[in-house]
């Protein structure tokens, strides 16, 4: 990413904490880490950390390293690692060679559990998982210790080896860390650190039938990579004292430490990855990528830019308080970014026929548009004009509200671009739906908004020459929750999902120069909104283009 698109920093408590290691030489540089599990794609969340854990190393001089933290493979797939480099890249951040993977340190964990056992502090378990959560004890009572806690340092290493050797199946035996089970943190409360798992791993394959949790892999991996600050949502602030207590029990290389930043909590949508998966498992929405969904490939495949996205996490700030975002800022920010690039075009979503009865029709003519009103160096292109054109259907009415100032029977407007015309009657059909209008246009009004006798037309509309139109699909996104938070607890949250949060026009009218539009250009659909071609669906001849986002916040009026 060029310093160009980096939004500038602004202070918080991050900056400040890497500014004074600098200056008291605890540090002599910053290495971050962005550490997704590959279980999931990612999502508006994790850009957020994104932006923290590569910002801060861009603008301290330092790197940040992307690693999977895998060590699950019931739940990982090579799909996931894939798109979460992807998603990295498209945001515009680069790890160049610090690529990591946990399962690259399997060994050297599974050595340091060993040492753990060698040390009394690690014990091999045969409770079940149910067991071990009643054992565990509450918030306000301590635990109860394994009758196999006092197991010898020889039983143990006999045991644990033959776990890894694969001799017992999933759910046997656990390895746990021997602390205190009537600590306050519950989470060091003899916490498992293997446990066994036959299945393939998408990294290492059939390797290891043990697998480190994550807790254990974690803060030992960072040692590893010589991290400087492990920076993590507040969720694990908990599991600081477990994250400190392996780094000061086991012989590692670097010494990190963890710091906690209040993760996004965005409204109309959900954050979770599970429920996000139980949305495309259910069919709900049309798979990860669906641009209704808050994951970074949906938002891509919308039309949001990395800009806005970068931008949007710059304002948003970082802080250690739950907070909640409303979406309407992540909208603007996307709004802003193509009001500025983002090229002008003519678009009739939902389409009547304008006959011009006194235009001759064996003519067209060749029209000049702006690209955009506010930059000339965009340049301009040509547009057909012809007899029959196509308006969109909002833009008339029979009987029209007061301060309707668009197309009526005997009422003028502007064609953007054109002519003034004059709407002189309407053709329905047997129920009284209009089926086609009919109008009469002013020739000497092309330049400006008045008429020959100097009228002036108040309204100005869009419009697509029939003679020239390209047809298209055009996808209406809306916001997939109707609440402005669905993930409320104790509720299903799928009750809140909109009913209205795409519509599909297939008959939309759209002018000539769409026809070969780049599928990465973003364009302001004039009147109606910011829109692109859908990557997925969208081909030469059947064009398909998805609204990103709306002029202006709709929501906001409701």
């Amino acid at each position: 990413m060029s310093d160009e698109q980096a939004a500038a920093p602004t202070n918080n408590f991050l900056r400040s904490i890497i500014d004074e290691d600098l200056k008291s030489g605890k540090h002599s540089g910053v290495v971050t880490r962005f550490p997704p599990e590959p279980n999931g794609y990612l999502h508006i969340g994790h850009a957020k950390a994104i932006c923290i854990n590569f910002g801060l190393a861009r603008d301290f001089g330092g790197r940040c390293h992307l690693r999977f933290d895998d060590t699950n493979p019931a739940k990982e797939e090579q799909e996931y690692i894939d798109s979460i480099k992807e998603s990295v890249r498209w945001l515009g951040f680069d790890w160049g060679q610090h690529l990591y993977y946990a399962s690259d340190n399997f060994e050297q964990l599974y050595q340091w559990a060993l040492y753990l056992i060698e040390q009394g502090k690690a014990y091999v378990e045969d409770l079940s998982a149910e067991e071990i959560r009643a054992y565990r004890g509450t918030l306000t009572e301590a635990g109860t210790e394994s009758p196999y806690r006092n197991r010898t340092v020889a039983e143990n290493l006999e045991l644990f080896g033959r776990m890894r050797s694969g001799e017992f199946p999933d759910g046997s035996h656990v390895l746990r860390a021997k602390i205190d089970m009537a600590a306050p943190n519950i989470n060091l409360r003899d916490p498992v650190i293997y446990r066994i798992l036959h299945a393939p791993h998408p990294h290492v394959g059939d390797a290891w039938k043990i697998y480190p949790m994550y807790d254990f892999a974690h803060g030992q991996t960072d040692a590893l990579e010589g991290i400087t600050h492990s920076i993590c949502t507040l969720e694990f602030e908990s599991h600081k004292p477990l994250y400190e207590w392996f780094l000061d029990n086991l012989p590692v290389p670097a010494r990190p430490r963890q710091y906690e930043f209040a993760r996004l909590n965005l409204t109309y949508t959900v954050m979770s990855k599970r429920k996000l998966q139980e949305l495309v498992q259910l069919g709900t929405v049309s798979g990860w990528d669906d641009p209704r969904l808050p994951t970074l490939e949906g938002l891509r495949r919308r039309g949001y830019t990395p800009a806005s996205i970068r931008t949007f996490c710059e304002q948003i700030g970082v802080g250690r308080s739950d907070s909640w975002i409303d979406v309407s800022v992540l909208e603007e920010c996307v709004r802003t970014d193509l009001n500025d690039s983002a090229p002008r075009a003519m678009a009739v979503l939902r389409p009547i026929k304008l006959v011009i009865d006194n235009y001759p029709a064996d003519m067209t003519e060749e029209l000049q548009a702006a690209n955009h009103p506010q930059k000339p160096e965009m340049g301009s292109r040509t547009i057909g004009f012809s007899k029959e054109i196509w308006i969109d259907g909002d833009d008339f009415m029979e009987v029209p509200r007061k301060g309707f100032h668009r197309l009526m029977v005997g009422g003028e407007v502007k064609l953007r671009f054109g002519y003034i015309v004059t709407c002189t009657g309407v053709i329905k059909d047997e129920q009284g739906t209009v089926l086609e209008l009919r109008g009469q246009y002013d020739p000497a009004s092309r330049e400006g908004i008045h008429t020959a006798d100097g009228r002036k037309v108040k309204g100005v509309i869009h419009w697509v020459s029939a003679a020239h139109a390209v047809a298209a699909e055009v996808r209406l996104f809306d916001r997939l929750f109707a609440d402005p938070n669905p993930d409320r607890g104790g509720i299903d949250y799928k009750q809140f999902l909109n009913p209205n949060s795409v519509e599909t026009l297939t008959d939309c009218k759209l002018e000539a120069t769409l026809a070969d539009s780049d599928v990465e250009t973003r364009y302001q659909f004039e009147r109606t909104g910011y829109f692109r071609q859908d990557p997925k669906d969208s081909q030469p001849g059947e064009l398909v283009f998805n609204r990103v986002v709306t002029l202006r916040d709709v929501w906001a009026r409701k």
